[in-house]
């Protein structure tokens, strides 16, 4: 052992107090004693920052630390300053000085007293900052959260773009550059705008095998699901991430009315709103933080127990920093996802309005987490494989860490098509994306394909006995087993490896599994699911609602659905409502349905549970915050008035579609709507009268059903208005 390490390690305890390095701090470390230029990518939680902040108190002169984040920088001064007994150790140069704190901090440097100098880039850009920086010793500059030179990155922040024409004015230094979290296109994006080029590179591994991710369908009984979820982790700590700063603001007040201690937090809140409940958080005063992704950059709270995501995020790379928040001392980490196309979409339209290079990149990354909730193969596999690693998912640390790998989907021999997408990316020179990919082999023309004649070929559509979502399954699970790959440089461009070539000369047996899908219905199977998180209905008792529900409906001579809906019936048989208030509490009914129908079902509850001496599950029934009672009664209103549908949901800023929405839930929970005079302008007697007959004969109220039974003489709109009409007048 030479001297050098001897004193790194005595360094290591004196400063910091620790014995040993973690995972690639050691040979980091030394790199940049050694003055040489240095990329590091390390998970959040592997002890980042000790990386520039012991060569900065060991070396000669004041290390200059680039960072977007002030709280972060504060955090990080006052740890520094903890350990020392000189004040001037660390401090950080930002808007937020006066002209007295800045003449503090220039003296400090000036006097080889400041170790570590933490700047916002915007700072390092002021002229008066570079002139007087020119003359001091720097030792070396690190750009901490470096991905955010790179627009592919996931916070990217256009000031980061000049950071190396300035630091070439203050010195020619040694530059380090830190992330948490970098795809191999940004990587590349990072060393290139930096002119890191010869840099040493440490990559440690971003597995976390803690950490158990799953992915929930969403559906309209997501509060209850999270409710119940949060309730698995009494008194522990956990972060709910939503988009938007009004869904915030609505499950922290669902979870706080349902006797659970969260906060909101969002920049929508005032500073010292924010800090406070931040501190709450820490303190442990509350138990869950419902943040926009405002909330968590540089939190150290080593403790969480679980991150929720009610909204899918807008990249892999958010997911995975996000996610990572949780279980950082390595005890258990929950990762829950919920999903729905329809998150995407909106995803999608809020990028319509931006710049096309940049709507481009925000599509590409929003695909990779489609397919990440989609996937039905190892979600840790497929996570690492983004970030550019392999993982063995018999065999490697947190194998069976996931939904996906805990209960696998059927695989079956896909040998044939595999080889069939490897020549139809040959043949097509491998210059398409993903989705033309698709469109070749489902035979699906497009004025890209076009432009290449590709329609002309042979192979045009030679796959179209699978539809485009199985093809779409093969390309991503064809990836992640590395016979083919995305270009860099094009980023999304598929090109074959030569595993790839390989293969085609010498197919060999592929085993392909499913992809999820997951659709909008109110199918029974998506309740189940969601209650599959460790409750699961009655089996004996749904039968004889089911019974019940089939002899009810006989005497009212209506459809079983009409009655009650399969999802209600499991919902019944999970929580065993024995009252009409409780009832009202049950997934699809409401005050209406109750009276009309509840009767029977709660005396045969009550009767089950004291003959099968039954612990009920009192704390399933889930208290609503009256958020969306107004909407309601503003739908009932002016509908009786006979306002325009159109002018309704303009009013109350809602799509025609998020309209019809609102007023399926109206008359399935057992409210009667009168919307006669719109569907009267779209549909005469005759067209009404079939479409009532269907429902009234039909075993479900499924859409995809009725659009199947019409074959395109009705569309979706008039057949989901009419199952309204329907609803209402039958079932109510």
């Amino acid at each position: 052992m030479n001297s050098k390490e001897i004193d790194l390690h005595e360094a290591l305890k004196k400063y910091f107090g620790f014995t040993k390095f973690k995972g690639l701090q050691e040979p980091v470390i030394k790199s940049i004693i050694e003055g040489n230029d240095t990329f590091v990518i390390m998970p959040t939680g592997g002890g980042k920052s000790l990386c520039y902040q012991l060569p900065a108190l060991v070396k000669e002169g004041t290390a200059i630390v680039v960072s977007p984040l002030i709280a972060l920088m504060k955090n990080q001064v006052d740890a520094i300053r903890g350990i020392s007994a000189e004040h001037g150790i660390a401090h950080v140069l930002n808007s937020s000085l006066n002209k007295t704190e800045v003449a503090q901090v220039k003296g400090d440097i000036e006097k080889g007293i400041t170790k570590l100098l933490y700047v916002a880039p915007e700072s390092l850009m002021k002229e008066e900052y570079i002139d007087f920086l020119k003359n001091q010793n720097i030792s070396f500059v690190a750009i901490d959260e470096a991905h955010c030179i790179s627009e592919w990155g996931h916070d990217f922040r256009p000031e980061y773009r000049n950071l190396r024409t300035i630091i070439q004015k203050i010195d020619h230094v040694p530059l380090i550059g830190l992330t948490a979290t970098a795809t191999q296109k940004v990587q590349e994006d990072i060393i290139k705008t930096l002119g890191m080029l010869n840099a040493n590179t440490f990559k440690a591994s971003f597995n976390r095998p803690n950490l158990f991710y799953e992915v929930r369908p969403k559906t309209k009984n997501i509060n209850s699901d999270i409710i119940r979820f949060v309730r698995q982790f009494q008194g522990k700590s956990g972060i709910i991430y939503c988009l938007s700063r009004k869904k915030v603001e609505e499950i922290a007040q669902v979870l706080q009315v349902n006797g659970i201690k969260a906060v909101p937090y969002h920049a929508g809140l005032d500073g010292k709103t924010r800090s406070k409940h931040q501190d709450m958080f820490l303190m442990e005063d509350v138990d869950v933080v419902v943040a926009t992704i405002a909330f968590g950059m540089g939190i150290d709270k080593p403790d969480v127990r679980f991150v929720i995501h009610h909204d899918i995020p807008k990249s892999l790379e958010s997911y995975y920093q996000e996610t990572g928040r949780a279980g950082r001392d390595g005890g258990e980490g929950f990762c829950l996802a919920y999903y729905s196309y329809k998150d995407i979409e909106k995803l999608e339209k809020f990028l319509s309005g931006k710049p096309v290079a940049e709507q481009e990149i925000g599509n590409a990354l929003l695909q990779e987490v489609v397919g990440y909730a989609e996937t039905s193969m190892s979600r840790r596999k497929y996570l690492l494989h983004y970030f550019g690693e392999d993982f063995d998912e018999v065999n490697g640390l947190g194998a069976l860490m996931d939904d996906n790998a805990k209960n696998p989907k059927k695989k079956h021999e896909a040998e044939a098509e595999l080889k069939m997408l490897l020549e139809v990316v040959v043949k097509t020179y491998q210059k398409y994306k993903a989705k033309d990919l698709v469109n070749t082999l489902t035979g699906k023309l497009n004025a890209q394909l076009k432009s290449h004649k590709t329609d002309e070929q042979a192979f045009f559509g030679c796959g179209k006995e699978q539809d485009g979502k199985y093809w779409m399954a093969l390309i991503r699970q064809a990836l992640v087993a590395r016979f083919i790959n995305k270009e860099i440089e094009q980023y999304g461009v598929i090109k074959i490896t030569d595993k790839g070539t390989d293969f085609i000369e010498n197919p060999s047996s592929f085993m392909m599994t499913e992809d999820h899908v997951y659709d909008e219905s109110t199918d029974a199977t998506i309740l189940a699911n969601i209650n599959g998180s460790g409750n699961s209905a009655d089996e004996v008792l749904l039968k004889m609602l089911k019974e019940l529900q089939k002899s009810v409906a006989k005497k009212n001579g209506v459809p079983p659905y009409a009655v009650l809906l399969e999802p209600s019936l499991e919902d019944m048989a999970l929580k065993y409502p024995m009252t009409m208030d409780e009832l009202k509490n049950i997934y699809g009914i409401g005050e209406g349905k109750a009276n009309k129908y509840g009767k029977p079902f709660i005396e045969l509850i009550a009767k089950y549970v004291e003959e099968n001496d039954i612990l009920r599950p009192d704390d399933f029934v889930v208290k609503g915050t009256g958020v969306n009672s107004g909407l309601k009664l503003y739908i009932i209103q002016n509908t009786d008035r006979k306002i325009p549908l159109e002018d309704i949901a303009k009013s109350k800023g809602l799509s025609f579609n998020e309209l019809i929405e609102e007023m399926q839930g109206i008359v399935y929970s057992g409210t009667k709507l009168n919307i006669n005079y719109h569907i009267d302008e779209l549909l005469d007697e005759e067209q009404q009268d079939e479409i009532f007959d269907y429902f009234m004969e039909s075993k479900s109220d499924r859409i995809q059903e009725a659009l199947d039974e019409f074959d395109g003489d009705y569309d979706e709109e008039e057949l989901r208005l009419m199952r309204i009409k329907f609803m209402s007048q039958v079932a109510n």
